[in-house]
């Protein structure tokens, strides 16, 4: 009987030794398959970025063919295809985002036609002051679309008219402002905001615009013509008093955190900038 007992009870041993063998014998062949997994997985998001990076050389190079061949509408749609934020995983430079961006100002400033504008026929009577108030926009970029060198217009004249609502968006985190065109970005610009983030945040509009403007400073009157006028060739004024958007005559400040509060632009950047924005534009800013 106690011989029965004892072998047994080393039979119970044996199958436990082989029990507990099997186990970690099973884990680690899942603990392998799983890292070979993974490692599989990890080489193809590999293989699919040099894909997708090999699908925007080859997208680059065809916009900006069809670009220097005067396609500007078929390369527009191109970089939109390369930079839109559903495009998940490609890598965009700068330097791709800057010819897209000057892509969509070449279309603005030509003649062709677009969902964001019509062709009005000149009426007797009609200036290009009542046909910009007509359609919300700026006697500056109705002429810079139509090619005219003057404000003089006859009746039966076909001209561009942006029908479309332009917009403006300040982030202070990296000093930018970006034009819109019915939400979607027009053209990124570097610019200058408040010392110690004292450039206000929250929703703005353009009460008014001025070229050359009068710099009225601590009770002093500074002409535009002044090298103490540090509000450059333009000037876009908020509905917050004493606050807006200008030109300077500082360009080392742009891209950093140096003004009074205004948003300050290289004159060159704030010209463009005027002539496409009507007053009563709305003005977004967040830190």
């Amino acid at each position: 009987m106690i011989l029965f007992i004892h072998t047994m009870e080393r039979t119970v041993q044996t199958m436990s030794f082989f029990k507990v063998t099997s186990i970690i014998v099973f884990f680690l062949s899942l603990a392998i398959f799983v890292s070979y997994g993974y490692a599989v997985e990890q080489t193809a998001v590999r293989e699919q970025d040099l894909i997708n990076q090999e699908s925007v050389t080859i997208l680059v190079q065809r916009a900006r063919a069809l670009s220097q061949e005067g396609k500007l509408l078929e390369a527009q749609k191109v970089y939109r295809n390369i930079i839109t934020p559903d495009a998940s995983g490609l890598s965009v430079s700068d330097e791709i985002r800057r010819e897209f961006e000057d892509i969509n100002l070449k279309i603005i400033f030509s003649r062709l036609k677009t969902d964001n504008c019509t062709f009005y026929t000149v009426k007797s009577g009609d200036s290009l002051y009542k046909i910009a108030k007509k359609y919300g926009t700026t006697i500056e970029l109705i002429k810079k679309s139509n090619g005219l060198s003057s404000s003089t217009i006859y009746p039966d004249d076909t001209l561009k008219v942006i029908t479309a609502s332009f917009s403006i968006f300040v982030d202070k985190s990296d000093n930018t402002l970006q034009v819109k065109l019915n939400d979607r970005i027009v053209k990124t610009y570097t610019v200058a905001t408040g010392k110690d983030n004292n450039t206000p945040v929250g929703l703005f509009t353009i009460r008014d615009k001025l070229i050359d403007p009068t710099w009225y400073h601590a009770g002093a009157i500074v002409p535009p013509d002044s090298a103490e006028n540090i509000l450059g060739t333009r000037w876009m004024g908020f509905n917050l008093r004493g606050y807006g958007i200008h030109g300077t005559t500082m360009p080392e400040t742009i891209g950093s955190q140096s003004t009074a509060g205004c948003v300050r632009m290289f004159n060159r950047d704030v010209e463009e900038v005027y002539s496409l924005i009507p007053v009563g534009i709305k003005v977004v800013i967040i830190d």
